[in-house]
């Protein structure tokens, strides 16, 4: 099976959560489409939504929720 990887558009802080007493967008082993958002990046107070881009099975998160993050890094895994 073909893994996916979803990149962080932006440096900054990323979240796995819209807010800190909500529950994430996405949790390890859930499956995504295209269009879910499965997590922010925060860069100087505004908030950049982080679709997954793919279709796909059994997210595997790698960004660590509230680290710093690169652009270009990779937040997670799919299986296609």
């Amino acid at each position: 099976m073909a893994k996916k990887q979803i990149l962080s558009p932006l440096p900054g802080i990323f979240y796995r959560k819209p807010a800190p007493e909500s529950p994430p967008f996405k949790t390890d082993g859930d499956a995504v489409a295209a269009t879910d958002t499965v997590g922010l990046v925060e860069v100087m107070k505004n908030f950049q939504e982080v679709p997954a881009g793919v279709d796909g099975t059994n997210i595997q998160f790698f960004a660590e929720d509230g680290g710093a993050i690169m652009a270009g890094q990779v937040i997670a895994e799919v299986d296609e």
